[in-house]
């Protein structure tokens, strides 16, 4: 792919996995750690380009992260899978609503399913309370798809056995809950300028990359530069692992603004 001509502006909203950091009732010293990069919501990024504002995932962090980083306006979400972590602050869509009318979503068919029938209320064409947000809704597959100029071409990564989709954009890629991914789906991710993807732990995991795994998939790829995400407090310190990681390869913070 050639190298784009538009800059895109990321903002990690969330960096953390499905509980957060710290974890309710635990007692790990990383969730009582007072350095606000070890403090991680659930995961999620704020996508600007042409002065248009997209978010991949929304969850129940949402409404949180959108008044820390004061976004007044959003032009469109973007889901990866149908969990509760990157899907449960659907509802709190409604002050964008009200300013722009139905929110595109861009949305498999499971996960579409699945949003159906936790939100009926949102979906509902009949007798539908006036207050709730309302959407329009835009089914992803394996083709690519223009999203106000810029390319964005879905990916499918494996979730444990869970298929769900990543995105590229551009020379940017976002990945998160990845266990495995096809050669074919890899070709995709070829020649990045920079790619997030989920490293939970130290420890294997059934369902997400290691820290191991995605170092590995990182030096198999080789991107410009790789921001690991979706943290739980098992992989350590913010500070004590970003000293230990390759040239090129960060810990990404909630908070974090970069430009692609």
């Amino acid at each position: 792919m050639k190298k784009s001509n538009k800059q895109l502006h990321i903002t990690f909203l969330g960096t953390g996995t499905s509980q957060g950091i710290p974890m309710i009732a635990s007692k790990d010293p990383v969730c009582l750690s007072s350095n606000s990069k070890d403090k991680r919501l659930r995961s999620s990024i704020l996508v600007s380009w042409n002065n248009k504002s997209f978010v991949i995932d929304c969850g129940p962090d949402f409404r949180q992260q959108m008044l820390r980083e004061n976004v007044v306006l959003i032009h469109g979400v973007l889901f990866t899978h149908e969990h509760s972590d990157h899907t449960a602050g659907l509802d709190d869509l409604r002050p964008f609503c009200y300013k722009i009318g139905e929110m595109p979503i861009y949305v498999n068919k499971r996960t579409l399913k699945s949003l159906t029938q936790r939100f009926e209320y949102i979906f509902s064409k009949e007798n539908k309370y006036p207050g709730a947000p309302s959407v329009a809704t835009n089914l992803v597959n394996t083709n690519s798809f223009l999203v106000h100029d810029a390319l964005v071409t879905p990916i499918e990564v494996m979730h444990g056995k869970l298929p769900i989709t990543a995105y590229r954009i551009e020379n940017f890629a976002y990945l998160t809950d990845v266990k495995f991914i096809a050669d074919s789906e890899k070709e995709k991710l070829k020649n990045l300028e920079v790619l997030v993807i989920n490293a939970l732990r130290i420890e294997e995991h059934p369902t997400h990359f290691s820290l191991q795994e995605t170092l590995s998939f990182v030096e198999e790829l080789q991107p410009k530069k790789t921001y690991f995400t979706h943290i739980s407090h098992k992989l350590g310190f913010h500070e004590e692992v970003s000293k230990v990681l390759p040239e090129n390869v960060f810990l990404a913070y909630d908070g974090l603004k970069i430009k692609v």
